[in-house]
């Protein structure tokens, strides 16, 4: 029977109750199936598109073994640091256009695979270390960036990510055979099935869509030839971790952008804490409820402080497994340590990621673009929360026009300073700073402010 201790009837465990070892084996089985596209495909995606094909398999190793370590301290909550609560740490699709941003950077100045996961490296580090500062000023954070630029970022970063989709669905960067209508096919039949799967009424055929969209579409493309397996790379049983293993490197032009999604993050994440205070019936206000916000993003930044270290790319809490929580009755913190060693124990084997690295370009594309749409649906969905008067629809157009426009047209920046350009020339980062400076610019109505203040707070990318 369950513990007489959980604080709802609704809840099977709450925060604090114990779940013998097979049952909390079972709920952390159900988090981990949720949340393992999302942790492997933004190395994926960052792999492949600059160039780091060799080093994929220890990077998605690296990957699953720091969300483990991050999603344990979470709900061990050591020294403060971390939110006490299932917070399943995942690779985060808000940084990949800045990350892909500084790799190019690397790459234009003739740099190798390994000079590019230097920078990407150092500038994260660095951002990481600004998140944990962040931490500390929750408060003042929430009264600055409000849902509005909230979900005008995020918009942006959807709308900036589908380009990136949408070229792995037909083949790829510079495919021999890009745009070939079996890559439309195969992608395309990726799309319908996620469509198809997050149509059912069964809970966990909506949960694993993409899993099943991705070996239906592997299997399409193995029928059709386009998949031939190849011979897995002589690599050792076990992926050790080794710190700064590609060097360190930094540049201001490549940080900027990506501390401002740390900053967009940090906010996101006290949404997504929040929501899991609500499910596992605990106080959204008060002293505790401000600790376990502080503990949440610091343990956000902490984890991307590891994930830097060990080559891995920033984590953020994902918001699907909030979903889980709600699904399954199970909000007690411990199913968070038994989550976190399965996410490790996983890394270990860099076997998993040279499998996944076969899978093909338009097979991973379709399931991507649905992923990347999803995350400009989400944004969409935080500005229809705010209240849409007229000082908020000139800074959306505003924001909008600068950061598509340039990203449109990153040629109309060449004049300007190499830093200017490099900070100014991705839709995420001009968009972005124009929402802030607009929204501290232009004066806000006495009554749409307190109506603000009960604008509930934005999901994260990963709510697909």
């Amino acid at each position: 029977m369950p513990p007489e201790s959980s604080s709802s009837s609704d809840l099977i465990y709450g925060l604090d109750d114990r779940p013998k070892p097979l049952p909390a084996l079972l709920a952390a089985l159900q988090h981990v199936l949720a949340a393992f596209v999302g942790i492997i495909t933004p190395p994926l995606i960052i792999g492949s598109t600059l160039g780091l094909t060799a080093h994929l398999p220890y990077l998605i190793s690296m990957a699953l073994m720091v969300s483990g370590v991050g999603t344990f301290i979470q709900a061990r909550r050591p020294f403060g640091i971390g939110a006490g609560m299932i917070c399943l740490q995942g690779t985060s699709f808000a940084f990949l256009g800045a990350i892909l941003s500084a790799g190019f950077l690397v790459k234009q100045r003739g740099g190798s695979p390994e000079d590019i996961m230097a920078m990407i490296v150092g500038v994260c580090f660095f951002g990481a270390a600004v998140q944990i500062v962040l931490s500390r000023l929750i408060g003042q954070l929430r009264r600055v960036i409000t849902p509005l630029v909230t979900g005008i970022v995020i918009t942006l970063i959807g709308i900036s990510l589908i380009k990136v989709g949408i070229t792995d669905l037909g083949g790829g960067f510079n495919a021999p055979d890009f745009g070939a209508p079996i890559n439309l096919a195969l992608g395309v039949f990726v799309v319908l099935t996620i469509i198809v799967l997050n149509r059912s009424n069964t809970p966990w055929v909506r949960l694993s869509a993409i899993i099943i969209g991705l070996a239906l579409g592997s299997l399409a493309a193995w029928l059709s030839g386009k998949l031939v397996p190849q011979a897995l790379p002589d690599l050792p049983l076990i992926s050790m971790p080794i710190p700064f293993r590609f060097g360190f490197n930094f540049d201001w032009s490549a940080f900027l952008p990506i501390a401002l999604i740390y900053l967009i993050s940090s906010i996101e994440t006290v949404g997504d804490l929040t929501a899991n205070c609500m499910i596992a019936r605990q106080p959204i206000s008060g002293p505790s409820y401000i600790s376990r916000l502080k503990g949440g993003v610091l343990g956000d930044g902490v984890s991307c402080m590891i994930a830097a270290t060990f080559s891995a790319f920033p984590n953020t809490t994902f918001a699907q497994n909030n979903g889980v929580i709600q699904l399954t009755g199970v909000a007690s913190r411990y199913v968070g340590l038994y989550i976190g060693v399965l996410l490790f124990c996983l890394g270990l084997f860099p076997l998993i990621g040279a499998v996944l690295q076969q899978i093909p370009k338009p097979v991973l594309g379709g399931a991507t673009l649905v992923m990347f749409g999803s995350v400009a649906a989400a944004g969409v969905r935080i500005l229809a929360q705010a209240p849409l008067d007229r000082r908020s629809m000139l800074i959306i157009a505003t924001s909008f026009g600068v950061g598509l426009g340039i990203a449109a047209q990153p040629g109309l920046l060449h004049l300007m300073p190499a830093l200017v350009q490099n900070l100014f020339d991705s839709a995420i980062t001009s968009g972005g700073l124009t929402a802030i400076v607009l929204c501290l610019l232009l004066p806000e109505a006495r009554a749409t402010c307190a109506a603000a203040n009960h604008v509930p707070e934005s999901d994260t990318l990963e709510s697909l």
